[in-house]
């Protein structure tokens, strides 16, 4: 059985290009709904070590939280390299840009 690290890894690898999820997003889709913080954390401390697409990750108003200038401005780009659109404060339409693992692989999304 997989840990909820785990899953959450495997969910993240699996956020396609120019699609975004939100952190409880991520953490529903693990198993665990109440554990956006722990996926926060899991970003932290593991994206370079299991090269994850962090910055596909978002806070559930589908805006970049960063407060890190430099960090802030370089998910704003890698975005919008993907063909995500991010307007002036951060903020993307979760309605167009949301990934959906379990909608979005079934059509093959």
């Amino acid at each position: 059985m997989q840990t909820f690290t785990e899953k959450a890894l495997d969910v993240m690898k699996r956020i396609p290009s120019g699609k975004i999820m939100t952190y409880g997003q991520v953490a529903a889709a693990a198993g665990s709904p109440r554990a956006a913080r722990q996926v926060t954390r899991i970003l932290h401390s593991m994206s370079a070590k299991y090269n994850l697409p962090w910055h596909r990750v978002v806070n559930a108003q589908g805006q970049i939280v960063l407060r890190d200038e430099e960090s802030r401005l370089f998910q704003k780009t890698s975005l919008q390299r993907e063909g995500v659109e991010v307007d002036v404060d951060g903020q993307i339409d979760l309605s167009r840009f949301r990934f959906d693992p379990g909608t979005d692989e079934e059509n093959g999304n």
